[in-house]
C-alpha cells in the first residue's frame, strides 16, 4: 500500500495537579523524543481560557520548537481562523515558515467552542463565512505580490507580505473537517481534509469517499494529496493489557467536562446550535459518554502491535496517508510512561509503513 506518515498531536491539556509551566516542559520534552524516535511531523491546538488546552498562540509554540528540532514538520493543528485577523495569521506563518527552513504544515478550521468565540466577541454564527473569507485572503497573500481585499468581514489595501513563506506558493494546507458539508466545501477548494478524531473509521471512510467524488466533479486531481486521520493511538505489548489501560484511563477521566452544553457550539443570542453546526447537536447535547467497546471497536487505533498495524493499514485503505496520533494528551500520563508507548509504536508498528 506504499509509506504512512505519523505525526502527532498536541493539546498542551493542564491536568490536574500541574503547573502551567509543566504542561509546556512536557510537551517540548516530548517532541524532541519524537523527533528522535523518527516521526514525520507533530501539530500543535489551538485553545483558550480553559485548561483544556494552553497553547493559545500555535506560532509562538511552534517557532520555539523550531530552534529545538531539524526535521519535524510543525503542524498548525488548528489554527481557529475566525478568532485572528487573517493578514496577521498569513505574516506569522510565513515567518515561521522561513525560520524552520520550510517545515511548516498549515492546518485551519473554523473552530466550535462559543465560551472562545464569545470571549473574544466574536458571533459563532458568523464563524463559517469568516473562515471563508480568511482562508482565501491568507492563500492570496501567500500567492501574489500584492493583495487589495475589500471584503464583508476584512480588508487590507496593496499588502505586500514580508517575509513570502519559504515554501511556495504556501505551506501545505489541510481544513479540519467533521460535518459532511465542511468536507464538501473543502474538496470544492481543491485541499485535502484533517480527518474528525471522534468519527468512527467507518464515518472516516466515508468522508474520504465525499472528498474524492468532489475533488473530481470540481476538475481536481487527488494525485499526490495527503488526507491526514486523527486518531487516539495507544499501543501495548498485548491486547489485554490495552484493554485494561483503557478502562483505567476511562475511568479516571472526566469526559463529559469537555464534550458538553457550554463547549458546544451555541449561538448566544438564540440559546440553540449555532449556524452552521448542525451536525454537531447530537455530539453536544447528547453528552460525552462512550463505552470501551465502542471506543476499542470503532474508534481509536489500539490495542498490540499486530492489531494496531491491522487499524492503520484499514485507515491507508480509506485513503489516508498521514495518521495523526494522539498518544493521550488528556492523559496524565508520567513522561518516561509516555515515552515507552512512542518508542513501541515506532520500534513495533511504523517499520511496517516504511
Amino acid at each position: 500500500m506504499g509509506k504512512m506518515k505519523f505525526s502527532t498531536f498536541h493539546l498542551f491539556h493542564q491536568h490536574p495537579g500541574w503547573s502551567e509551566r509543566e504542561v509546556f516542559t512536557y510537551n517540548i520534552e516530548l517532541v524532541e523524543y519524537l523527533e528522535e524516535m523518527g516521526f514525520d511531523g507533530i501539530w500543535a491546538a489551538e485553545h483558550h481560557f480553559r485548561n483544556y488546552g494552553l497553547c493559545n498562540s500555535i506560532p509562538g509554540i511552534l517557532s520555539y520548537l523550531a530552534a529545538r528540532t531539524t526535521r519535524l514538520r510543525l503542524g498548525t493543528g488548528i489554527i481557529v481562523l475566525p478568532l485572528h485577523n487573517p493578514v496577521l495569521v498569513a505574516e506569522e506563518i510565513a515567518q515561521l515558515d522561513m525560520l524552520s527552513n520550510g517545515r511548516v504544515n498549515f492546518g485551519v478550521g473554523r473552530g466550535y467552542q462559543s465560551g472562545e468565540f464569545n470571549r473574544f466577541g466574536v458571533d459563532i454564527a458568523e464563524a463559517r463565512d469568516r473562515f471563508d473569507e480568511a482562508l482565501d485572503l491568507i492563500l492570496k497573500l501567500w500567492r501574489d505580490d500584492t493583495v487589495t481585499h475589500q471584503g464583508q468581514f476584512y480588508r487590507c489595501e496593496d499588502a505586500t507580505l514580508k517575509p513570502k513563506p519559504l515554501q511556495r506558493p504556501g505551506p501545505p494546507t489541510w481544513v479540519a473537517s467533521v460535518s459532511p458539508e465542511t468536507v464538501k466545501r473543502v474538496a470544492q477548494r481543491g485541499l485535502p481534509i484533517l480527518g474528525d478524531p471522534v468519527a468512527t473509521f467507518r464515518n472516516l471512510g466515508r468522508a474520504a469517499d465525499v472528498w474524492r467524488t468532489e475533488m473530481a466533479a470540481n476538475g481536481f486531481t487527488t494525485d499526490g494529496i495527503e488526507l491526514c486521520a486523527m486518531r487516539t493511538v495507544y499501543v501495548a505489548e498485548t491486547n489485554d493489557k490495552a484493554r485494561a489501560d483503557l478502562a483505567r484511563f476511562e475511568a479516571g477521566f472526566d469526559r463529559a467536562s469537555i464534550v458538553n452544553i457550554q463547549n458546544a457550539p451555541i449561538d448566544k443570542k438564540t440559546g440553540e446550535i449555532a449556524k452552521g453546526y448542525e451536525h454537531w447537536q447530537d455530539r453536544y447535547l447528547k453528552g460525552g459518554t462512550l463505552s470501551d467497546d465502542f471506543r476499542w471497536d470503532q474508534l481509536e487505533v489500539i490495542g498490540d502491535p499486530e492489531r494496531v498495524i491491522g487499524q492503520i493499514k484499514t485507515l491507508q485503505g480509506l485513503g489516508y496517508s498521514n495518521v495523526m496520533c494522539d498518544f493521550g494528551s488528556t492523559r496524565p500520563m508520567p513522561i518516561e510512561d509516555m515515552k515507552k508507548v512512542i518508542k513501541l509504536f515506532a520500534e513495533e508498528v511504523m517499520p511496517e509503513f516504511c
